[in-house]
């Protein structure tokens, strides 16, 4: 039913629908993102899916069903990518979902639920520093104030880069899903090592942590580097590297649920050999599958961070990101995956999913689930991220048999 070949053709296609750089870079509203979106757009129109845009951008596909009155099935994934990213996160999730309805079409199979696959604008965090923006305004957490308080590195506001597209911030409200789901399916590459290590072609998502971030503003002294002595020096990078170091510290010996911290932005202000560094940009992101342990380390960092620059005499701003909420995925679809793994013949496993995903937005509207795919050691985020086209092909056919099965009337969940 899935045609692995003409997956490996999309994908080359959008290999090729990149900016200038290694990799791929398509970052989110850009030229080349916009391009890919065009690309796939024809895709789900070629797939016999009907198409509207909201007003964040986000591509719905109807696919009509038996019975229209029955809620729809939901599915889908991002085009976007993070700069010098890879082809396969995000795409392999649109592609498959996409492939799925046009196996459907070309059959000429009609499924008692209507099917609605989404092509979700902004899932990556890499331009306005918040993640899974389509998804939160399909969902009505994205607000007038987020529009303007989120910018990129050339000082655009996300309401000034969504006007630019010609869509319609001042009435994000639009973009809210108000419509009933039976379910929302997702796959993705696994983005980590798990499956491979255990040479494992399935993964069935248990739950997906989310991240709290914010940024820590220090204010330190930009002096003479030669001529300031230590003991009056206010260095904002030195206060810096003990925060750093702390959230790594508190990470590691959480011991209530597994908790990951990252300080992935360091900009440091003047930046020059001879100056004590003055101004210190960190950007901080801390994660769990437990909205508990994730609280306790960011509520402990803020802490030493107010006892580090009070003992320092620096100055210190915290604003937050974003505090997303950890999701839990539907037993009944976790079930589903596995059990329809095993019936196809792919070994599998049940596995939390530790990077956020849109999915983590729908499962409080609708039964929600995973499937996951092995990546190539691990990587994502990287021009070196890659799937086999065997592990692409046997994704996308247990996504295709899961979606089937859920649009079934006699399925329950």
């Amino acid at each position: 039913m899935i045609s692995q070949k003409r997956l490996e053709e999309q994908f080359a296609t959008l290999k090729n629908i990149t900016a200038a750089g290694r990799g791929i870079n398509r970052l989110a509203f850009s030229d080349a993102d916009w391009q890919g979106r065009d690309y796939l757009m024809q895709l789900m129109r070629d797939a016999g899916l009907t198409l509207r845009v909201d007003a964040f951008g986000n591509v719905i596909g109807h696919y009509a069903g038996r019975d229209e009155s029955l809620p729809a099935v939901m599915c889908g994934s991002h085009g976007d990518s993070v700069p010098e990213g890879g082809n396969y996160d995000g795409i392999f999730g649109i592609l498959s979902a996409i492939e799925t309805v046009r196996s459907m079409h070309e059959e000429g199979f009609v499924p008692d639920h209507p099917i609605e696959v989404v092509l979700f604008m902004c899932e990556e965090s890499s331009r306005f520093g918040a993640a899974t923006l389509g998804s939160r305004a399909m969902r009505g957490e994205l607000s007038q104030e987020d529009l303007d308080r989120l910018q990129d590195k050339q000082g655009h506001s996300l309401r000034e880069v969504l006007k630019a597209r010609g869509l319609d911030p001042d009435h994000i409200e639009r973009a809210i899903y108000k419509k009933p789901l039976k379910a929302f399916l997702e796959t993705h590459i696994e983005q980590g090592k798990v499956l491979e290590h255990r040479q494992v072609q399935i993964g069935a998502v248990t739950g997906i942590a989310a991240p709290t971030r914010f940024r820590v503003y220090l204010h330190g002294s930009a002096d003479h580097s030669g001529a300031t002595p230590m003991n009056l020096r206010h260095d904002g990078l030195c206060a810096a590297a003990k925060i750093i170091t702390k959230l790594e510290e508190l990470a590691a010996s959480e011991t209530s649920a597994p908790v990951v911290g990252t300080v992935g932005i360091c900009d440091v202000t003047p930046d020059v050999m001879n100056v004590i560094p003055g101004e210190v940009d960190l950007g901080i992101d801390i994660r769990s599958i437990s909205a508990a342990a994730k609280k306790k380390v960011a509520d402990e960092l803020k802490a030493y961070i107010k006892q580090v620059t009070d003992e320092r005499d620096i100055p210190c701003d915290i604003k937050p990101v974003s505090d997303e909420k950890p999701a839990v995925m539907n037993r009944h679809i976790v079930k589903l995956v596995s059990d329809t793994a095993a019936k196809l013949g792919f070994t599998h496993i049940e596995m939390p999913s530790g990077a956020g995903h849109d999915s983590m937005h729908w499962a409080e509207y609708a039964p929600t689930g995973m499937i996951f795919i092995p990546c190539r050691d691990g990587i994502s985020h990287n021009p070196a991220e890659y799937a086999s086209p065997e592990d692409i092909a046997a994704g996308a056919s247990v996504f295709s048999e899961v979606i089937r099965t859920l649009a079934k009337k006699d399925f329950s969940l």
